[in-house]
């Protein structure tokens, strides 16, 4: 009887101690899986990697540039058309011109350049000089249009530039594949390549589309306040209009009222 105990005793011992092996040898084959930090993923993305990093700058760049500079306060500013009107009621066009040359605003360049042109030639007709202001805020429409168009070429550029890291990324995977002896080996040259050109694609597509969405959210803005800027251009220009015609008519009148005292003289000394 106590050599059946022993004997089942036994047996239990020896299956757990089995069990225990097998179980040290399974953690010591299939370790836990390490993860991957996103920076590491990053890194095994390929050669092309390095324009898509200097892209992502320049865009975040771009748009911190816009958010700063695209505003209603840098294109047309209340305070500064306050201040144009009543310095045009009261015909200080130096004054203007020189507080407009002191203002960085679209519409301050638009004053100066109409006002400089205007004391240039003061007796060219006042055609000239809208038109003059339209060149000039049309050449203000073209720069704020144009600084914006950088995202969108970003935004054409990054997938290229990712779609080329794939193809670099297959093309590394084929040759190991055609170089690896092992069948093991052919299988992590397959995988490294194609992951290297996922990744690159992925960045691309990210870059162009973060991009491609700011460009469209200042090109909504861009044309909001291009719209606001011809509104006060065409404001400033009908002021200033008015205040000249005022001037001629009175310099006019002033010519005029000496010679009718000049012709009334002559017809008294005729009688």
């Amino acid at each position: 009887m106590k050599c059946r105990y022993f004997t089942a005793a036994g047996f239990f011992l020896s299956a757990t101690l089995a069990s225990a092996a097998a179980v040290a040898t399974a953690a010591t084959v299939d370790p836990a899986p390490k993860r991957i930090d996103f920076l590491e993923v990053l890194a095994k993305g390929g050669p092309m990697m390095f324009p898509l990093a200097l892209m992502s700058v320049i865009m975040v760049l771009l748009i911190l540039l816009f958010l700063i500079t695209i505003r209603r306060n840098v294109i047309a500013s209340d305070r500064f058309m306050n201040a144009a009107e009543s310095m045009i009621r009261k015909r200080d066009f130096p004054g203007l011109i020189t507080y407009s040359h002191r203002r960085n605003e679209c519409i301050a360049r638009i004053t100066q350049k109409t006002l400089e042109f205007m004391s240039s030639n003061p007796s060219i007709p006042f055609e000239n000089i809208r038109e003059s202001a339209q060149t000039e805020g049309s050449r203000q429409a073209g720069m704020l249009t144009s600084r914006i168009t950088y995202l969108a070429d970003i935004g054409s550029i990054a997938p290229m530039v990712g779609l080329l890291g794939t193809v670099i990324g297959m093309i590394k995977a084929f040759i190991e594949i055609s170089t690896g002896e092992v069948q093991g080996v052919r299988q992590m040259g397959l995988a490294q390549g194609v992951s290297e050109a996922l990744i690159a694609t992925a960045c691309g597509l990210a870059i162009s589309i973060v991009a491609l969405a700011f460009y469209s959210f200042f090109r909504g803005r861009v044309q909001k306040y291009i719209g606001e800027l011809e509104a006060a251009a065409t404001h400033l220009v009908s002021l200033i209009h008015a205040q000249v015609d005022q001037r001629r008519a009175r310099y006019d009148d002033s010519r005029l009222v000496p010679s009718l005292l000049g012709s009334e003289r002559q017809d008294v000394r005729g009688i």
